[in-house]
């Protein structure tokens, strides 16, 4: 009962024009709690395969460049696969790996016949080619292009410390009212690795928390869907100092469902590997948010 009296406020200090019936439609109880675990239990299991098990980040000079597990590779691979397995070549913003003799490595689980395109301008990066359990692929940190590899198997894969979740709150659980900028635009969002990165937004999200009105700018990775990348006065403390991620929907009356039990770290609190976006100012709140993921064990 509490919580919906909560939910109910937050409605109605987002000004939207039905709260009765949005409020009614919210998820509680039970059902949703049990919804925020079966959501982490997903997570969880995504993040060790495609986060944890990242082994490197190459950045890539044009020209060519070596590739295996010899350390007098230009770029040095994990053990298991061998000393030499062939070249990449970067030339005006193409990538391409040509095989050495005797490799065979794999692309979506068929045999590489020849050079493959790792990446051409102005079109996605290729998916990851395969050599025995280790893969790797072009990963792009602003404008500078990189080769990210993967290791099921190695010291980061191994030493992963796990996950730790703040106990499942309503109280964290809000309706937002999506604020339209004039126009949409583009930011340039620095990430850990010193890179910008551009980010679309569209306005902003409004909505209280702990009795407190609270603001976040999110990025639409696609019509309709919000990346949130926030700090607030728990980061360094009970939570990851640089940021945590979280993922909403805009519904068709202008208003969003938060749930900061569904917070979560980027992978950069446990991989040296990765680029992540570095919140920008409007989203670095005061406002303590003790929900979602707390911080790594085996912090970066």
């Amino acid at each position: 009962m509490n919580a919906r009296i909560l939910l109910v406020a937050v409605f109605l200090t987002a000004g939207c024009s039905k709260p009765a019936d949005e409020v009614a439609s919210l998820p509680t109880g039970e059902a949703w709690a049990e919804g925020v675990n079966a959501w982490r239990t997903k997570h969880e299991t995504d993040y060790r395969r495609d986060w944890a098990t990242i082994a490197g980040l190459h950045f890539l000079e044009p020209g060519s460049h070596s590739i295996g597990s010899d350390k007098k590779s230009e770029i040095v691979l994990p053990e298991g696969v061998p000393a030499r397995v062939g070249r990449v070549v970067v030339a005006d913003g193409w990538v391409r790996y040509e095989p050495a003799p005797g490799v065979a490595p794999s692309q979506d689980g068929q045999p590489v016949l020849g050079t493959v395109v790792l990446k051409e301008p102005g079109k996605d990066a290729a998916d990851e080619v395969a050599i025995a359990d280790v893969k790797f692929a072009v990963h792009e940190s602003g404008p500078r292009l990189s080769l990210r590899v993967w290791d099921p198997d190695g010291k980061q894969a191994r030493e992963f410390a796990g996950f730790d979740w703040f106990p499942i709150d309503p109280n964290y659980h809000v309706v937002a009212r999506f604020i339209p900028d004039a126009k949409p635009m583009t930011m340039m969002v620095m990430n850990t690795y010193g890179d910008a990165d551009v980010m679309p937004s569209e306005g902003v999200v409004e909505f209280t928390l702990n009795g407190e009105t609270v603001r976040l700018r999110p990025f639409t990775t696609r019509p309709k869907r919000f990346y949130f990348v926030f700090r607030d006065g728990s980061s360094g403390h009970e939570t990851y100092e640089t940021a945590r991620f979280l993922y909403s929907d805009l519904q068709d009356d202008g208003t969003t469902v938060l749930d900061f039990n569904q917070a979560y770290n980027p992978p950069c609190a446990f991989n040296r590997y990765t680029t992540c976006p570095i919140p920008i100012k409007e989203n670095r709140l005061a406002v303590k948010i003790l929900a979602g993921e707390k911080k790594y064990a085996g912090h970066e």
